[in-house]
């Protein structure tokens, strides 16, 4: 068989998300048949994504019915200079945002990227809310940034995740009170200067609402896309329309919804309660055609896990972690279908 064999039997592996095959969708980069091995380069790009997974072991059934072993890489082709990269080993910023505070956007943003480590991505936490940083402590992380001698940045690590926070840099207590020109500054100081490495996603925690903050990195980093959380309440949906209309007007993805704090389990009579009421987040996603990525319980032990430095998605056998646990492979999924559909409309 040669390069042309190879590829028309990969017609017969279909893209579920995006409705044709992956070479009349041009994700086939390249073939290079070696006797008995096919070498494939696809343009695939969520690493570790169930979905994409997928779509390799497709291939790899297609190929072995023609006795061909596959040797299968992925690469997304870039349309930018690579002088124009602003961190050019970064395959993925996702920006976790919300309306409003207090719907645990936090919560998320370590919980998304602590389960992307667990399913053995290479993963970068930025805690870009400059006025309440608290990553720190969900993960405790106790290890400070080092400088190195051309002046950038070295983040520790923890729970495999890359970290930045404004919490390394200002004491405890102190509150931070910076105009718009000193949050873009740091903002892009702290994402530039870093030493980030090569990442499979980067996962930027965001303060609420649509400041200057949520600007200056819509405006300073290429976001693959955006995750929207609120809660089942009307006010908090109300908000996160607000969240959802800024992406928006700034042509930047928006992977879909999560729902939080969706319902709580009683642990003394086992009966459900929704507590913020029932539904919203699913009834959002589905009124604004986006993917609705998840419904996380109202459970004491995210909480405790937040205060205590676990993010809980990294337990096992636990219902509230298998919520998490979803959640971070539908939006790894969702980031796949952002980067393949790219590719196909090009």
């Amino acid at each position: 068989m040669d390069e042309a064999d190879v590829r028309d039997r990969l017609r017969a592996v279909e893209d579920p998300e995006l409705g044709d095959d992956i070479v009349s969708l041009g994700l086939v980069n390249a073939v290079e048949v070696d006797g008995d091995t096919a070498r494939i380069s696809l343009a695939l790009g969520a690493p570790y994504s169930p979905a994409e997974t997928d779509i390799g072991r497709r291939i790899r059934e297609v190929l072995a019915e023609d006795g061909l072993e596959a040797d299968l890489t992925a690469k997304i082709p870039s349309d930018r200079d690579p002088d124009e990269e602003v961190l050019p080993g970064v395959k993925n910023i996702i920006a976790v945002a919300s309306g409003k505070g207090g719907v645990g956007k936090s919560t998320v943003a370590v919980n998304l990227a602590a389960g992307l480590s667990k399913l053995g991505a290479r993963v970068g936490l930025f805690d870009a809310d400059i006025y309440g940083p608290n990553v720190p402590r969900m993960v405790a992380a106790e290890e400070a940034p080092q400088a190195t001698q051309d002046q950038t940045i070295v983040p520790p690590e923890k729970y495999g995740m890359k970290l930045m926070s404004m919490a390394f840099l200002v004491g405890d207590d102190d509150p931070v009170i910076w105009r718009g020109p000193m949050v873009h500054q740091l903002l892009t100081q702290l994402v530039e200067d870093v030493e980030w490495g090569s990442l499979d996603y980067l996962v930027l925690d965001l303060p609420p609402g649509t400041g200057d903050t949520q600007l200056s990195i819509l405006q300073t980093l290429p976001l693959t896309g955006a995750v929207i959380v609120t809660t089942p309440q009307n006010v908090a949906l109300d908000d996160a329309n607000k969240g959802l209309r800024m992406f928006g007007k700034h042509d930047t993805n928006v992977l879909g919804i999560v729902e939080n704090m969706s319902t709580f389990r009683c642990p003394d009579c086992g009966n459900r309660h929704d507590i913020f009421g029932a539904g919203g987040g699913r009834e959002f996603a589905a009124s604004n055609d986006l993917p609705f990525l998840g419904a996380l319980p109202l459970d004491p032990a995210v909480r405790e896990g937040g205060d205590g430095g676990r993010p809980i998605v990294l337990e096992d056998g636990d219902e509230t972690a298998d919520a998490f646990r979803v959640m971070t492979e539908n939006i790894a999924d969702m980031v796949g279908v952002v980067q393949r559909r790219t590719v196909s409309e090009r």
